[in-house]
This record gives structure tokens, sequence and C-alpha cells, in this order.
């Protein structure tokens, strides 16, 4: 009886561990997503300020910039020219 026992007890650990690492997996893959825009957001940001100096398009690095291109990534890029055109 105590092997059954053992083994049972056993599975129930096994089963548990499995579930908490579902359960804590999932935050996980939306900061990497979240990483992942962000670092995208930077590099094109850099790029537009690289390429866009030859045609005149120039977006400064600051907090609001960085921010808007970590959350929206290549849309906000998108986004900060527009508004660059508009005001």
């Amino acid at each position: 009886m105590e092997t059954v026992s053992g083994l049972l007890l056993l599975a129930a650990v096994v089963v548990g561990v499995i579930l908490l690492i579902k359960l804590l997996a999932s935050p996980f893959k939306k900061i990497f997503k979240l990483l992942l825009n962000a670092v995208m957001g930077f590099v094109m940001l850099y790029a537009v300020n690289f390429f866009g100096a030859f045609i005149g398009i120039e977006l400064e690095i600051n907090l609001i910039n960085a921010l808007v291109a970590g959350f929206l990534g290549v849309p906000g890029i998108v986004l900060l020219v527009a508004l660059k055109f508009l005001l």
C-alpha cells in the first residue's frame, strides 16, 4: 500500500508542477512580446533618424518617443512620423 500511495503522491506533485509552469508561462510570453516590440521600436526609431536625416525627417529619442515606440512597436513609429508632419 505504501508504494501505491507514494506513486499517487508523486503523480499529484508532477501534475501540480506542470500546472504551475503553465500558469506562470503566460505572463512571460507577454513580457517577451512587449520586450521584442520595444527592441523593434527602438531599432526603427534609430533607423528613422539615420535614414530620415537624408530627407529631413528626424525624431528625437526621448522618453515619450521611446515609450510610444516600445508599446506600439512599428505602428508607433509610423504614428510618431505622422505627428511630426502634422505638427
